[in-house]
């Protein structure tokens, strides 16, 4: 009789170092787990956290505790009628057509600036100079506001991220946290009220201006929802281009195909957001006692959905440790909607509002690093390595190539 095999733990230096080895043995031995230190059950399996997502036993009440002290009350929380109206309220200003007409010069503008600023050096941190700038310059600029805050919104959105992934309770990183949304509100409220007198073309007047069924949202509101932005509008796409590029240039033959038909960097992101995802987890809580991976889950307890695990379920990908864009089992037209085969932007809904903006800066910014960076690959003796556990990426991404004059002058 073979023994069962150890899974490591969740918050430990082995875990951290290579998740994708724990998903393995959690798939096939684990399916759900007791973890004391964090009092939350862990499953894996696809089946399982497709069904947390999408069922309604399943309720988003533990971010009252994970993510309110920092955001404040967002959508995410919110249920019934209270959730269906507030998604109605912002999920206008994230459809396809409103991003095309109003936001797509704004990320076009956004990544070429930050391409010419090392595209004539002839080497670049693709994740320093760019991936980790660009989606949180591109929201401000959304916004209407300070293009000379683009600093300041980079600090405060790494503060949130961190205290969003703060699995360990590191009592520094809490602080940080919520001096972060002190700073944010004490910035954003001033600048939200006078919106709402002078309304621009900008997406914050969107949300000062928008209306349904007699419902508006409050400055609080707003203010938490450019928080709610930040983390989850940057986080995505910042760790999902620096990990297409990776990805890409460690499968040279895809990279040829994708260098030659940009057509292509949809399917590459949707294979990168099931093989290397920028969120490895999501928490819900069941409202009621639960079948969950062979065990029951009872009512009121925090399960925690390993989307970097459920994404590599063999029972739904075939050769889901290989990575290939080219694959049969996750349809690109579906990719970036709540009928997504793979679960990195959740499911039912709770489905990410802004998965389309994240699609659009993807394609904007992939396809002007293959423009602008001829003959890329990795600089010489580099071997990156991704980094984090509640989210996840390269923590750099070296590449040399042959260097171009600027294709514009930057504003």
């Amino acid at each position: 009789m073979t023994a069962a095999r150890e899974v490591p733990d969740i918050l430990s230096a082995e875990f951290a170092e290579d998740p994708y080895s724990a998903y393995r043995i959690m798939l096939e031995d684990s399916p759900l787990i007791w973890h004391e230190p964090m009092q939350s059950y862990i499953v894996s399996r696809y089946e399982d956290v497709a069904r947390a997502f999408k069922e309604p036993a399943f309720t988003t009440d533990n971010y009252d505790w994970q993510l309110e002290p920092v955001h404040g009350k967002t959508i995410l929380q919110m249920s019934g009628r209270e959730h269906a109206v507030r998604r109605a309220l912002v999920a206008p200003a994230f459809r396809g057509q409103e991003l095309q007409a109003k936001f797509l010069p704004v990320i076009e503008r956004n990544s070429a600036e930050l391409i010419d600023a090392f595209r004539e050096r002839g080497t670049a941190d693709i994740v320093n100079d760019y991936a980790r700038h660009f989606p949180i310059n591109v929201i401000v600029d959304m916004l209407g506001l300070d293009r000379a805050e683009h600093a300041r919104f980079q600090r405060w959105y790494t503060s949130i991220i961190a205290f969003l992934g703060n699995l360990s309770q590191d009592e520094q990183v809490a602080a940080d946290g919520l001096r972060t949304r002190d700073e944010l509100a004490e910035y954003m409220i001033p600048i939200i009220r006078e919106r709402r007198r002078s309304l621009g073309d900008d997406l914050l007047s969107t949300l000062c201006a928008a209306e349904v069924d007699g419902h508006s949202m409050s400055d609080e509101d707003i203010k938490a929802f450019v928080s709610l932005l930040l983390a989850a509008g940057g986080e995505t796409t910042d760790k999902a281009i620096a990990s297409i590029i990776k990805n890409l240039l460690e499968h040279p033959e895809q990279l040829r195909a994708v260098r030659e038909d940009h057509g292509l960097i949809p399917r590459a992101f949707a294979e990168t957001l099931r093989y290397t995802p920028p969120v490895h987890m999501i928490m819900r809580q069941p409202a009621e006692d639960v079948e969950l991976g062979g065990g029951t889950v009872p009512a009121g307890s925090t399960v925690t959905c390993l989307i970097g695990a459920a994404n590599r379920d063999p029972s739904r990908f075939a050769n889901p440790d290989t990575f290939d864009i080219f694959r049969d089992d996750l349809p690109t037209d579906t990719a970036f909607s709540a009928a997504a085969q793979h679960l990195s932007f959740a499911l039912g809904r709770h489905f990410c509002v802004g998965a389309l903006l994240a699609k659009s800066e993807v394609e904007v910014g992939v396809g002007q690093l293959l423009d602008a960076l001829p003959d890329l690959e990795l600089a010489e003796g580099a071997a990156p390595v991704e980094q984090g556990v509640f989210t996840r990426g390269p923590a750099s991404l070296p590449v040399r190539f042959t260097p171009t004059p600027r294709a514009r002058t930057s504003a």
